[in-house]
């Protein structure tokens, strides 16, 4: 069992530089005995890969790891280079997380026609494994066409691990069959262990799980409640939670003492879950995320 956390944790809005910051915390993940970090990625936000770069170079020995790239509307050959040049600046420790990204959210931010987004997902997967094999590329498919005149690699950043944020079906079966495994969010156990864990054949299953540490908890679930609400309306979350069987995300928030965040968590691992992510959603202070921290960091010791 193996436990790290999602980042940005809170107290970046007041930041002087979101890097720093980022840099900061991921040190102090470190300092608390967690074994990774992974990076988020919004449209107009800090670039995840850069970042997960950065603080595996400036943090040696801690994997990091993108929580996820949208690979809409980017194109899976500057992912491929963006990534290998994680990889070796980290010394090995980049794992490329990527995700299809919600249509709605996605399509009228870029402007540009949202692909068949199964296709496009094993399409996309075979460029990168392409790319990553150190071979040279010539595919033409449906949604993504690429072609290199060589190999397109970087010294140092052999074999990048990839992970895909699949929780349905399709998407799940094209991950089991093309990734190193998948890291779904807001998947609980339930999900986790009837539909997400038998699909994946054994492979890395990253469970992405919102949870703090508090002597407040009631406090800390409205502050979640307000900040998850959306999710329900999008329709990739609204049929994990279904199939969970709650009404709202923050229902998998796991909030509360040092006892109640550990068995809650232990549940995740009990489905099958080879790591999980702690996403603090709902954290409103450094010290509660550092106390949080150093509670999971007891997990997998």
């Amino acid at each position: 069992m193996t436990i790290g956390v999602t980042l940005p944790s809170g107290d970046t809005e007041s930041s002087p530089n979101l890097v720093d910051e980022l840099l900061a915390q991921t040190r102090q993940a470190a300092d608390a005995g967690l074994k990774s970090v992974w990076f988020s990625q919004l449209p107009l936000s800090q670039d995840a890969i850069a970042v997960a770069a950065l603080a595996g170079r400036e943090v040696p020995g801690i994997e990091v790891g993108t929580s996820v790239v949208p690979t809409y509307p980017r194109h899976p050959l500057l992912v491929a280079s963006a990534a290998q040049t994680a990889q070796a600046a980290t010394q090995g420790n980049f794992t490329l997380g990527i995700g299809l990204g919600s249509k709605g959210f996605l399509g009228p931010v870029y402007g540009v026609e949202y692909p068949p987004p199964i296709r496009h997902l094993r399409e996309y997967l075979t460029v990168l494994k392409q790319v990553f094999a150190g071979e040279a590329v010539d595919f033409e498919g449906e949604t993504i066409q690429a072609k290199t005149p060589g190999p397109s690699t970087v010294a140092g950043a052999a074999d990048i691990p990839i992970v895909v944020a699949a929780m349905g079906p399709q998407a799940l079966k094209v991950t089991a069959e093309l990734a190193d495994g998948t890291l779904p969010f807001l998947a609980g156990p339930r999900a986790l262990s009837e539909l997400i864990v038998p699909a994946m054949a054994g492979k890395r299953i990253l469970a992405a799980v919102p949870a703090i540490v508090t002597d407040e908890p009631e406090e800390v679930r409205a502050k979640a409640v307000e900040q998850m609400s959306f999710y329900g309306q999008i329709p990739s979350y609204r049929r994990i939670l279904d199939a969970e069987g709650v009404e709202h995300a923050a229902d998998l928030a796991i909030i509360g003492d040092e006892k109640t965040v550990l068995k809650g968590l232990q549940r995740y691992y009990d489905a099958g879950a080879t790591d999980v992510l702690v996403s603090q959603t709902g954290i409103r202070s450094s010290a509660e995320r550092k106390r949080t921290w150093e509670v999971i960091s007891s997990i997998g010791s």
